[in-house]
């Protein structure tokens, strides 16, 4: 029993064991929680370490991409300060160039009033040369058509104003054309083209000297003869025409030596020449002289059976017939209103100048 009873001594001690067994699964899990922590500290400061490095590396690159925006922003800066430079000095040049431009438009606006105000003195000094040119070409040359053209172009300058004393000129100036149309008109290149073409048919007119008679039947009948009649008929004519007789129609016909012909040709020539020179002047005195002496000289020394001395007689005829000086008009008293009306316009211009100077002389 005793023997039984020792195992129930020794249960005691049994107690303690239970006891140190649970400090351990405590340990167990506190080393578990620690390794678990140092773990997750490990993790926490390795994953740390990486956004460092990551930050690291986007730092280095923004700091790459400001200094490579800083020497963008030095080279803009540069440019910037060239181009400011340069746009100064266009400043400066454009400066320049307004203010040449303000001397220059104050120039042209001078010269414009002045010319504003001289418009009207300038048109009727136009006028007035107009004039002038119409009235010699009336006294001087006797020309109708460019005194005329003249006369209708002061009156279309003279449209531009309407103050009494232009009207007053354009009324005489109208009165002038319409005296100047009412003329009978000259046909200068006419008449001057029948004297050239008798001029050219001088030379064609044949004398009075050179006519020659008629041939006779037997002489017309000659060819039908046989060779010695022929001959012997030629032999005798030559013997029978030695000396000629010949009726004419004037008691006393002129016999011209060669070169005297040849100089009543040209002398005929001239006078027609200076007739056509007259004609151009219009001296009609002197054109008829000619024309006569020239019809004189025809009817003389030229054979008055020919039709082209018939013709040249009937053409200095209608040229002596023919009128080459008419009444032209006169247009002094025309041209003397223009030039009163433009001694008055100066006037009225040297008083309006006088006055501006002394404005300006009291503005300063």
């Amino acid at each position: 029993m005793t023997e039984q009873q020792s195992p129930d001594t020794h249960t005691p001690p049994a107690a303690p064991i239970q006891i140190s067994r649970k400090p351990s699964s405590l340990a167990w899990i506190a080393l578990l929680l620690a390794l678990a922590a140092i773990a997750f500290v490990s993790w926490q400061a390795l994953h740390t370490r990486q956004r460092l490095n990551g930050l690291e590396q986007s730092l280095t690159q923004r700091l790459e991409q400001f200094n490579g925006s800083n020497q963008q922003s030095l080279a803009f800066a540069k440019n910037a300060d060239e181009r400011s430079t340069e746009a100064t000095s266009r400043i400066i040049r454009l400066e320049q160039q307004l203010a040449e431009s303000r001397d220059q438009q104050e120039a042209l606006q001078t010269l414009y009033l002045e010319l504003v105000n001289n418009h009207d003195e300038r048109v009727i000094a136009e006028v007035e040369q107009l004039l002038v040119i119409a009235n010699q070409q009336l006294q001087l040359a006797g020309n109708i058509k460019p005194a005329l053209l003249a006369l209708q172009t002061a009156d279309s300058r003279l449209q531009q104003m309407d103050s009494v004393p232009a009207v007053q000129l354009r009324k005489a100036i109208a009165k002038d054309i319409q005296r100047l149309q009412e003329l009978p008109q000259i046909d200068t290149i006419g008449i001057s083209l029948k004297l050239e073409n008798l001029i050219e048919g001088i030379n064609k007119l044949p004398l009075v000297s050179d006519r020659h008679p008629k041939a006779t039947i037997a002489e017309a009948t000659m060819a039908e003869e046989n060779q010695f009649r022929r001959l012997l008929r030629e032999i005798w004519d030559d013997l029978k025409h030695m000396i000629r007789l010949e009726r004419v129609d004037r008691p006393e016909p002129p016999l011209l030596a060669p070169d005297q012909t040849f100089f009543l040709r040209e002398n005929l020539k001239l006078h027609l020449l200076t007739a056509r020179t007259a004609l151009l002047q219009h001296d009609e005195s002197s054109y008829r002289a000619d024309l006569h002496q020239a019809e004189h000289w025809i009817r003389n020394y030229f054979d008055l059976r020919e039709q082209s001395t018939i013709a040249a007689l009937d053409t200095l005829k209608q040229l002596s017939a023919s009128s080459i000086v008419i009444q032209l008009p006169d247009i002094s008293e025309t041209l003397g209103l223009a030039s009163k009306y433009k001694l008055t316009l100066e006037r009225a211009n040297n008083s309006e100048r006088a006055n501006d100077r002394v404005n300006l002389e009291r503005g300063e």
